[in-house]
């Protein structure tokens, strides 16, 4: 989305089901992002945070998890191999899940996940490798309301906000995670 303010993001790879990591989702974030109206089970879910953590590296430059030693023959993860930095995905959280709406080029079921600042290992000065991302830049979620965003992320920063207002330490399965897609017509938001 050029000229946008959006969260980093991209396709989950096969790959990411198979790296090594330091821990796994708390089993509370597991079960949200798991079962029939989800359309993942616990191995999809795991390779949906690796990829969240992945692209977070390749786009902003943040590696998500523990320092210490970490080797992967795997290309994509070499980032997080040569900084030292073990892959956690128990720091994040499943804030919502949205499909772009029907009739667009390219499709997307995206899932929302959170991190404090603090479960960044290492945030790389300028940025990630691939240079995705013309400017990065950390805000209020008030502040970021105020940018040229889309719909879906003004959706989710709201969604966020209020869970913080209730739960400030975003607890493991806490809050209500939407689910965010265009039927007949109309944006709907559905509890998940």
């Amino acid at each position: 989305m050029p000229g946008k303010f959006v969260f980093p993001g991209g396709r989950t790879d096969p790959a990411d089901s198979r790296i090594a990591i330091e821990s796994g989702l708390h089993p509370a974030e597991e079960a949200r992002m798991t079962g029939p109206a989800r359309r993942a089970n616990a191995a999809r879910a795991r390779a949906i945070a690796l990829s969240a953590l992945r692209e977070t590296y390749e786009e902003a430059g943040l590696l998500i998890g523990t320092p210490g030693p970490f080797t992967t023959s795997r290309p994509d993860w070499q980032g997080f191999a040569e900084h030292g930095i073990r892959p956690a995905l128990d720091r994040l959280r499943f804030i919502a899940r949205a499909v772009t709406p029907p009739g667009r080029t390219r499709r997307f079921d995206t899932r929302f996940l959170a991190a404090w600042r603090d479960d960044v290992a290492l945030a790389l000065p300028g940025g990630g490798p691939t240079d995705e991302l013309e400017e990065l830049v950390w805000l209020p979620i008030g502040d970021a309301r105020q940018l040229d965003i889309p719909v879906i992320t003004r959706a989710v920063l709201d969604d966020l906000e209020k869970r913080l207002s209730e739960d400030p330490g975003l607890s493991p399965g806490g809050g209500v995670a939407p689910f965010y897609r265009l039927r007949h017509g109309r944006f709907q938001r559905i509890p998940l």
